[in-house]
């Protein structure tokens, strides 16, 4: 399985746990790609692969017995180190509380909820909990994002609700997701963030595509002149099957460098355009170190732990938590305007602990700067770090839509109808 505990709530993983259990005492296997604490810990053999992602990674750094690999030296195994308390997700110093405003919504009903009326405080890290299918998404995107995008666009047909107060207090709202960047192989970090722009500038202004009259374009693979007119700049070409889906292979003529030979002649630190597709962040953060255009995009991958993808990688390949990181890093780099607001929906989904740490560190800046993000959310060590809690149920489907507990952390854990709060106590003390 992998990650089977997607979109789970702990109460949820819990129940999940004994199923697996039971299944590996009817006396079969069970392989679990995972990165969930509690299905972590419950394991009876490790096998943790590293030691970074991506490039860095492909090592197989620590195996063995779950009792015995826990009790050994954790080597180059960050897995090992969380796990056993050497490092952590810390508790925030302090919870934000000053009152910037808030949306307040009268009347919502959609799905499993019914006439509910809440309130929503920006200016905070908030976190939308709940058990699986207790009304959170239908909240936040049905509700608080449809109706909060139309009346800041100059709509006044609201869906859903009766009445909405307060998106004064907000310029523009942003919802981040993990769909792919792309569809096709030519979509890539390099385009997508924008910082691909300045790197052809650059190759264009160099003495060589001077002499030679090479424009910004003929650094482009989606235009004629520079490009591989074999493959037409995708360095791959598509066979099509019959009866079978279709393949993609390398071109041969360009071997996947997308340029033809006269383009791949012009270097910068002796790479050529071709050369810095194949890069990965970290790489070309120092090839471009003195260029402050290109170093200011390639930081934020960085910030948000996507060091190790390179920035040719086809949007194919990318997983949905990497996809919905370089989203998230785009708006970043952008000019940072006050009063936005950020909603993500469970945006630890396939992340390691160090990537979840990480991504925290961003958007605890986001919040810092003046903005409000809202994170749907089922893992603990982001729900522990949040300034205000909403929390839904008490169960899911027609046992739910109903919000059981509103605060801080501290205060949600003192309510005994909450699910989350329950689960969330032992955190609180770490």
């Amino acid at each position: 399985m992998d990650e089977p505990t997607i979109g789970l709530h702990e109460r949820d993983n819990e129940r999940l746990l004994k199923l697996l259990k039971q299944l590996r005492d009817y006396g079969n296997t069970l392989i679990v790609v995972e990165h969930d604490e509690r299905v972590i810990l419950s394991a009876d053999h490790l096998v943790d692969i590293g030691p970074g992602p991506g490039v860095k990674g492909g090592t197989i750094v620590k195996s063995g017995d779950m009792p015995a690999v826990l009790k050994q030296p954790a080597g180059k195994s960050l897995t090992i180190d969380y796990l056993t308390g050497k490092e952590e997700i810390e508790l925030p110093g302090r919870r934000r509380d000053k009152d910037k405003g808030s949306i307040k919504i009268i009347g919502a009903s959609s799905n499993n909820i019914k006439n509910l009326d809440f309130e929503v405080p920006l200016g905070r890290f908030v976190c939308i909990t709940g058990v699986s299918g207790s009304g959170k998404s239908t909240l936040v995107e049905n509700i608080f994002s449809r109706n909060v995008q139309k009346r800041i666009g100059g709509f006044n047909n609201l869906e859903n609700i009766s009445k909405i107060f307060g998106t004064e207090y907000v310029k523009r709202i942003i919802e981040i997701d993990q769909s792919p960047i792309g569809k096709t192989p030519r979509s890539n970090p390099a385009t997508y963030t924008g910082v691909w722009a300045p790197i052809r500038d650059l190759f264009s202004m160099l003495p060589e595509a001077q002499e030679r009259a090479y424009g910004k374009g003929r650094f482009s693979f989606n235009r004629p002149g520079g490009r591989c007119e074999a493959c037409e700049g995708a360095g791959m070409k598509i066979i099509e099957m019959h009866f079978l889906p279709d393949v993609l292979v390398k071109c041969d003529v360009c071997h996947g460098k997308r340029f033809n030979k006269e383009t791949l002649e012009v270097k910068y630190k002796g790479k050529n355009i071709a050369e810095v597709l194949d890069m990965t962040v970290d790489e070309a953060y120092e090839l471009f170190s003195e260029i402050y255009q290109i170093t200011d995009v390639l930081k934020v991958l960085k910030e948000v732990g996507l060091g190790y993808i390179k920035l040719g990688q086809s949007a194919t390949t990318l997983s949905g938590g990497e996809a919905q990181r370089i989203k998230l890093s785009k708006e970043l780099a952008k000019p940072m305007a006050r009063n936005v607001v950020f909603v993500l929906d469970e945006p630890t989904t396939g992340l390691h602990y160090e990537d979840v740490k990480m991504l925290l560190e961003v958007l605890q800046k986001l919040v810092d700067k003046g903005n409000s993000v809202i994170v749907i959310e089922h893992n603990m060590h982001v729900i522990k770090t949040a300034d205000y809690i909403i929390d839904m149920g008490p169960e899911g489907g027609s046992g739910g839509g109903k919000i059981i507990a509103t605060g801080t952390p501290e205060e949600v854990v003192d309510v005994k109808k909450s699910h989350t709060g329950k689960y969330l106590k032992p955190y609180l003390t770490k």
